[in-house]
Order: C-alpha cells, then structure tokens, then sequence
C-alpha cells in the first residue's frame, strides 16, 4: 500500500514539473495591441457585432477584417477610441447616437419562462422559474439580447435617468491646432 502512494506521488510530482517546463518554453505570447483593443470594449461578449466576444472582435480589428463601428454598446464614443488607437479613419454615419439604456422588465406582463434569465452576457437579470424577473441597471450593458427573447414583451428598453450619481460633465473637445500658430 505505501509503495502504491510513493509512486502515484512521485508520478504526480514528475508530470506537473514536466508541465511546468513546458508551459515556460512552449509559452504562446499574444499580440499586446489584441490584448489593448479588447480591454477598451465593453466585455459583454454579446455578439451583436457578429463575433462570438469581445477577443475575437479585437483580432478582427487589429486584422483589419472589421470596422471601428462594430460594437453597438460601445457607441460612438468607442468607435472614435478605436480609430484613435488603431491609426485608421472612422465613418460615424452609420452609427446611431443613442442615449445610455438599460433594460426594464414590466412586472404586469413577466411570466417567468427564464428566457431572457439566460441569454444575459452579464447575468443583469435576476429571477427564477415562474418568479418575476428585474434588472439590475448597473450590471446591464444595453445588449438588448434579452429583448427578442422575452415571449410577453415584458422587457423593453428604457433611458437611464439623469440623478447627481449617473450625470457626467461632458469632456471638452481637443482644441485644434493650426500650422503656425502654437
């Protein structure tokens, strides 16, 4: 009995040192702008941009396979950001302009089907089976994947109210510089 513990624990001691030496110089470095440009999205993993997360839309991005204006979450705002970085020109005609939401679930209409309880990238909405769901505003990232999935159209999105905590004094503009002057 000793013998079979000394050698399954000397078995396990030699592989995961050998797995330690092999994941130091079989190490796969990853692309630091990738890793840049996906830190700057907003982390849903929605899709809505029709990659399946936020990584793989980085690459794209980097790769040029995408344009800046892929992320509806990110908006505007994003898109400038992203064309900053990436060195590249933005066409914002396409974007809407939409002012920040959140989901709502009307209490009067929510059976409690849990459909929209598992579409959620950020898990914004709580509830169980036959119970009445809600949001949590400030986990929802305005995906809007919980929308179609809703059977009663109890969901819906609606504007964030302006209060002392959400209102933001808007950032100036860079001021622009002429040749010649400054």
């Amino acid at each position: 009995m000793l013998e079979a513990v000394v050698s399954l624990t000397a078995l396990g001691v030699g592989l995961g040192a050998l797995l330690g030496v092999a994941s130091r110089y079989l190490k796969v470095e990853g692309d630091p702008l990738v890793e840049e440009i996906e830190a700057m999205m907003p982390g849903t993993q929605c899709g809505q941009c029709g990659y399946p997360g936020c990584a793989p839309a980085a690459a794209g991005l980097v790769k040029g396979e995408a344009k800046v204006t892929l992320c509806p979450p990110g908006g505007k705002s994003l898109a400038v950001a992203l064309a900053e970085k990436l060195g590249v020109e933005a066409d914002l005609s396409e974007m809407e302009d939409k002012a920040p939401t959140v989901a709502y679930v009307d209490e009067n209409l929510c059976i409690g089907c849990t459909r929209c309880y598992s579409v959620c990238p950020t898990d914004a909405l709580i509830g169980g089976p036959q119970q009445l769901h809600t949001v949590i505003p400030n986990i929802c990232t305005s995906c809007e994947e919980c929308i179609d999935m809703c059977p009663t159209k109890a969901l819906r999105m609606v504007s964030i109210e302006k209060t002392v905590q959400t209102w933001h004094w808007p950032m100036p503009e860079k001021p622009k510089h002429h040749e010649g002057i400054l």
